[in-house]
């Protein structure tokens, strides 16, 4: 990816600190994914905004708090109502949910970014009232069922801003996701294909 004018190039060593950072931080996220989130959040464009749908306890949050610029908002979305917790945990987990909510706050404080990171606790098609604007990097791992996860693909999607960042999750480890990556994806016309990282694709 190209960087955006006037911002750093992509710090390696940096990147070394945040993985060190999150380590303990519970989530599904590979060093591959974390650098990709990493390097989309140093190149979004200064003032513009980091939207994440699905922050689990915070370990992509983390990543992406710690590389974006001081002007870029960055917002989780997450109703932590113990429900999409993974690919195989989408029911079943109310006892989790306030738990989950705590520990997320828990390791953004201690991470040194809960004052970067504004968190809406809400479903994501419930959240686009309290979001201004476009967006320079969406961040997708949400619902892993199908029409949810097309939602989020489509609603969330129609505001990155050209020349935006389009990155999601469990992109072959869910049939939902993967089903909704087809319908909407492989034939539209905003987004492009860049690549992907293990289960994780990126589009601009």
């Amino acid at each position: 990816m190209d960087n955006a004018p006037g911002r750093p190039q992509f710090d390696r060593p940096a990147l070394v600190s945040v993985m060190a950072q999150v380590a303990e931080v519970d989530g599904w996220m590979t060093p591959g994914q974390a650098s990709t989130l990493y390097d989309s959040a140093v190149r979004c464009p200064d003032g513009s905004q980091v939207v994440e749908i699905g922050s689990f306890q915070g370990r992509s949050t983390i990543v992406l708090a710690m590389a974006a610029d001081p002007s870029v908002q960055v917002i989780a979305i997450d109703p932590h109502a113990g429900n999409d917790r993974g690919p195989q945990q989408i029911d079943g987990y109310a006892d989790e949910a306030d738990s989950d909510h705590a520990i997320f706050n828990k390791n953004l404080a201690d991470a040194g970014v809960a004052g970067r990171v504004r968190h809406l606790r809400m479903f994501s098609d419930d959240a686009h009232t309290e979001v201004a604007g476009d967006l320079g990097v969406l961040y997708v791992d949400g619902a892993h069922r199908y029409a949810p996860a097309r939602a989020d693909i489509v609603s969330w999607g129609a505001r990155v801003e050209d020349g935006g960042t389009l990155l999601i999750h469990d992109s072959f480890s869910s049939i939902g996701v993967t089903f909704a990556i087809l319908r909407e994806l492989l034939l539209g016309s905003k987004f492009r294909y860049v690549g992907r990282s293990r289960s994780m694709t990126i589009y601009r």
